[in-house]
């Protein structure tokens, strides 16, 4: 009896990578503004998790009740428990990446993320049995040198405890997109303002949420109701069309484009290695996911 992997779900295969590849992109792309906003809230990690949560959870909520009035099966069936701890890890994960920011330079916060897709990789071995194909695992150090080509001038001036949480950052990342990729009628709209309000109950004691300036509330707004919501939704959506590690590669693009936000808004001018580990990068991530439809059309 032909079994059929988890990595090569039933359907059109090259439709649904295709579906994949553009969900990671775009919820990269999204999401790659984090660290501008954060910059440009100019307050405390705690009180930018906290603001970002709480916006986070109002605005998938408001978008929820709107599913649920048009199809009120839209949540039929869903499981607590799973939804639960995927909220939970989303919601860690965000926490110490903001933390991360602002204890140590963005770009050792970045590069130290870069190896989720090392995490997602190792988790779905474990728990789905899922063997990575040797084109992203190829794809995952390729990438990673990119990073270090990108990061290069700047990895000795960070902080233990920024880096640190930077690196359990891209643990519980690998972890929930495994989770993810384990459930995938898990709805990931739930899944994302559960995120949002255990961010909001889990920061609340240590912030001090009254005492920002206008424009901290504003660039808040946008990072609360528009940017995570629209970026973890897509890629959460990604995960029922590729494997974890290869979403989490995706994250890498954030390494070449976020500094390029920076420079942009601020004026902090990137330097040349930016240019070449970033070229690197988006070479690698081109070149596998052509692989990926090569393969999938051969597949079937």
């Amino acid at each position: 009896m032909k079994t059929v992997s988890l990595l090569r779900p039933c359907g059109d295969e090259n439709g649904r990578y295709r579906t994949g590849v553009a969900l990671a992109a775009c919820g990269v792309g999204v999401v790659s503004f984090d660290a501008l906003l954060v910059r440009l809230c100019a307050t405390d990690g705690w009180n930018v998790s906290f603001w970002r949560g709480l916006f986070m959870a109002v605005a998938v909520s408001l978008a929820i009740l709107a599913e649920c009035r048009r199809d009120p099966d839209a949540f039929a069936g869903t499981r607590t428990i799973p939804l639960l701890a995927t909220s939970l890890l989303m919601a860690l994960s965000s926490i110490s990446l903001v933390l991360a920011f602002t204890l140590t330079p963005a770009a050792n916060a970045v590069v130290i993320l870069s190896s989720s897709p090392l995490f997602s990789a190792l988790f779905s071995r474990i728990w789905l049995r899922e063997m990575a194909p040797r084109r992203t695992l190829v794809a995952i150090a390729v990438a990673i040198v990119g990073v270090i080509i990108v990061v290069s001038g700047s990895l000795g001036e960070g902080n233990a405890t920024g880096d640190a949480l930077a690196l359990l950052s891209a643990v519980i990342i690998g972890a929930h997109l495994t989770l993810l990729r384990r459930f995938p009628g898990l709805n990931r709209q739930a899944a994302v303002a559960g995120a949002g309000l255990f961010m909001a109950l889990l920061t609340f004691p240590l912030a001090q949420p009254l005492t920002l300036s206008a424009s901290s509330y504003f660039y808040l707004a946008i990072m609360g109701l528009i940017q995570m919501p629209l970026a973890m939704v897509l890629m959460a959506i990604g995960t029922r069309y590729l494997p974890a590690a290869e979403i989490s590669l995706f994250l890498l693009l954030e390494t070449f484009l976020a500094p390029i936000w920076v420079w942009m808004a601020l004026g902090e001018i990137p330097n040349s290695t930016t240019f070449l580990g970033g070229f690197l990068i988006i070479a690698t991530l081109v070149v596998n996911s052509l692989l990926g439809l090569r393969n999938t059309k051969a597949a079937f």
